[in-house]
């Protein structure tokens, strides 16, 4: 296997392989999650062509965050089952059916199906717990950084394609604004096939900063039992339902809210959509340095202090936006601001995942976690394109979010601080 002769060339240069699958996780994610974002910069031109109202479009986005977050836990314990390399180029093949079907659609139906359904699903495989179980299994010294660098990537993959696409889609037409992201798709799919491998120990390491190889545990019998059998070991912790509300919020107030409306909102305040989408793709640049500082940090911070600040401040600027002069100046005081904290919030709360339920569990346990924020984003979606609808305006959807953030900041104090939980997880493994 190529992986096998590359680990041993790096293993004599004193490289572990460890960074090069978090490399291919890396482009991974970046270009899955920009399938994620890119109908955020079409709904103003599918709009124009077609017809349809802000709702509609809004509700095949709203439906693909649910499916997207739906599939996280699923995802995981197929990961664990079959391993990554094949579930991972399956994820990616969906997508690209999915952003090439919308190519012949006319109906709103079609775009539910191919952007709301296929997509969803897609992209819901290759969600954050890939990144998750990738830094839980190959890294035990710098996993906060890693996780860090991982989030930034997919984060940061929502936001960059989208002033191309725009720019595409409003000069050519929004038909050739898919084509970077899905040539983006195919590099990774080769990337994936060329160099991923599951585990340190297949190719007899031991994770990134541990000296043990630690060997294959035996995979679940059925993927689907495994994901609702660690749901049913978690449900009883308070822990897991504060972390879930939270990311509900983390959910609402971000990719469903910014990501998706965020053009279409500046478009109401008179600024192009190209200039709304290098605000977004500006954010991305920021986001790429606090998220992999919020990494750094929960390496040695306290991770619900992090959140804290994460939450609150984010309340902050959503709060603020509203009222901004919507010029160069306050869209880059909220860019910045916002943009560090986009998904600053991903890093403390793995963090906190594997220290309450332990290393093996993480990923599952992510899933499910992750499912909340999606049905955030969600709510979001189709919420803020009712506003849009129904009242000519997104600002109680902005007013909102910034207010639950503001909820989360302090609801995330409630999880104690006790390391006898560490010790439990570590026992459950």
């Amino acid at each position: 296997m190529f992986a096998q002769r590359l680990s041993a060339i790096l293993a004599r240069r004193g490289i572990h392989y460890g960074w090069v699958v978090a490399a291919v996780t890396f482009v991974t994610a970046l270009t899955t999650a920009g399938a994620v974002g890119l109908p955020g910069a079409l709904i103003l031109p599918l709009g124009k062509e077609f017809g349809w109202d802000t709702a509609e479009i809004s509700s095949a986005l709203a439906l693909r965050f649910v499916l997207f977050g739906a599939m996280a836990p699923f995802a995981a314990a197929l990961i664990e089952r079959y391993g990554v390399r094949p579930i991972i180029t399956a994820a990616i093949a969906l997508i690209l059916t999915g952003l090439c079907g919308a190519l012949a659609m006319d109906q709103v139906w079609q775009f539910v199906l191919a952007w709301g359904v296929v997509v969803g699903l897609g992209t819901g495989m290759t969600a954050l717990v890939f990144a998750a179980i990738v830094a839980n299994r190959w890294f035990t010294a710098r996993r906060g950084l890693v996780l860090g660098l991982l989030t930034a990537s997919s984060a940061t993959g929502q936001l960059v394609f989208l002033p191309l696409a725009a720019s595409l889609a409003q000069h050519v037409g929004w038909r050739f604004a898919l084509l970077p992201s899905a040539g983006a798709l195919v590099l990774a799919a080769l990337l994936v096939l060329l160099l991923m491998c599951d585990r340190p120990s297949d190719l007899g390491l031991a994770p990134f900063g541990d000296t043990v190889v630690l060997p294959r545990p035996a995979g679940p019998r059925g993927a689907i039992r495994r994901a609702f059998g660690v749901l049913d070991e978690v449900v009883a912790s308070p822990v897991f339902w504060i972390l879930a509300a939270t990311f509900f919020i983390c959910g609402l107030s971000t990719a469903g809210l910014i990501q998706t409306h965020f053009i279409a909102f500046c478009a109401d305040y008179g600024l192009a959509q190209v200039t709304g989408a290098t605000v977004l793709a500006a954010m991305g640049v920021f986001d790429i340095f606090g998220t992999i500082g919020s990494g750094w940090l929960s390496d040695r911070f306290d991770a619900r202090k992090l959140l804290f600040w994460y939450y609150g401040l984010r309340g902050l600027s959503l709060l603020y936006l509203p009222s901004s002069s919507f010029d160069f100046y306050g869209l880059s005081i909220f860019a910045m601001f916002y943009g560090l904290d986009w998904i600053a919030t991903l890093p403390p709360t793995i963090r906190i995942i594997g220290t309450r339920f332990g290393r093996e569990r993480a990923g599952i346990v992510f899933g499910w976690v992750f499912a909340a924020h999606q049905v955030g984003s969600a709510t979001a979606a189709l919420g803020a394109g009712l506003s849009r609808t129904l009242l000519d305006t997104y600002l109680p959807a902005f007013y909102l979010a910034g207010a639950a953030c503001i909820v989360a900041a302090l609801l995330i104090l409630l999880v104690s601080n006790d390391s006898r939980h560490a010790v439990a997880a570590a026992a459950a493994e």
